[in-house]
């Protein structure tokens, strides 16, 4: 990166940044119960549930679009999200049992179970795609697959057994900040902030990964330590995240992809922009989630497909015509 494009990265993150507590504060004022800027301070709403349920939000959107960007370098694959190692199916076997079980009024009751399971099916998937101390791209996929499918089928049976729970498990499985607590942000936040760093520190390292393998090692990238230290990383980060939202998808998916069609390909941009504009998206997203029926609200994970959709289909054509 030459010292002027370092510049205008500079620049673009200061007003991505400025951008976002600008969001941070107008999300903040509105909800099922809107406030005056004067009146905020003094709700224990306020500080009670809207700001923890914006700022989990944010990291959640870090999170998830960080290691879409990752994962989509790593395996050289642009429809690569952060789900596709079956860190989401997991978690949400932990959260049906949880919720069959009766545990939502425990602390961290589905939160925790999911986190669990959800650890549990990342490493099983490592175990089962490492030979000989490596890491196969393509059996680790295939096994996140395999695995997901069958986790899957037994979700859906295990549905069919218990339909007075059914609405309860699909909310889960959908994605939701209402339960969004401080105890909830504390846990998620620090993971996700050294997560963040680790992946940004090993950019410039993920840029030649994901131009190929030996390429990589030809320039001195121990490429076997690196893809175990960023999958390791990020599957912990999403573990994290999902266990206490929920399946939110596409963020992982459209975000890194979008911000790489505008700023282009190199990760030393892609990892800082897609970070602050996935935690402006699901923001947005949860913003409109709670407030476009209230005093109910929809699973945030139908609104990021509602509007990440077409605008990801959007700026895929804009780049077409660019060609």
């Amino acid at each position: 990166m030459s010292r002027a494009s370092g510049k205008v990265s500079a620049v673009a993150v200061a007003l991505l940044s400025v951008l976002l507590i600008v969001g941070i504060v107008l999300a903040c004022l509105v909800g099922a119960v809107s406030f005056s800027p004067q009146e905020i301070l003094q709700s224990p709403i306020f500080w009670r549930l809207r700001l923890p349920r914006v700022l989990l939000a944010c990291v959640v959107g870090a999170v998830l679009s960080v290691c879409g960007a990752v994962y989509q370098s790593v395996f050289r694959n642009p429809l690569t999200d952060p789900y596709v190692l079956g860190v989401s199916s997991g978690a949400s076997l932990g959260a049906v049992v949880a919720i069959l079980l009766g545990w939502q009024a425990a602390v961290w009751g589905v939160s925790g179970a999911a986190l669990c399971s959800a650890l549990f099916t990342v490493g099983l998937i490592y175990r089962m795609a490492t030979v000989n101390n490596r890491i196969h791209n393509t059996t680790l996929l295939l096994t996140g697959v395999c695995l997901t499918l069958l986790i899957s089928a037994i979700i859906s049976f295990l549905m069919t057994l218990h339909h007075d729970k059914m609405e309860s498990i699909v909310f889960w499985t959908m994605g939701s900040f209402s339960s969004a607590s401080w105890v909830d942000l504390t846990v998620v936040l620090p993971v996700a902030l050294v997560g963040i760093v680790i992946v940004a520190v090993h950019s410039r390292e993920l840029n030649l990964l994901a131009v190929g393998g030996d390429e990589a090692r030809s320039m001195g990238v121990d490429v076997e330590r690196l893809k175990v230290v960023l999958l390791v990383v990020t599957s912990l980060m999403v573990a994290f995240a999902v266990s206490v939202t929920g399946v939110i998808g596409f963020v992982g998916l459209i975000v890194p992809h979008a911000v790489r069609i505008v700023a282009g390909a190199d990760n030393r941009r892609v990892v800082p922009y897609s970070a602050i504009i996935g935690a402006l998206f699901v923001l947005l997203c949860d913003t409109v989630a709670r407030t476009i029926v209230r005093p109910s609200e929809l699973p945030v994970g139908s609104i990021t497909s509602i509007i990440g959709a077409p605008l990801f289909l959007y700026l895929l054509l804009k780049n077409k015509q660019r060609r």
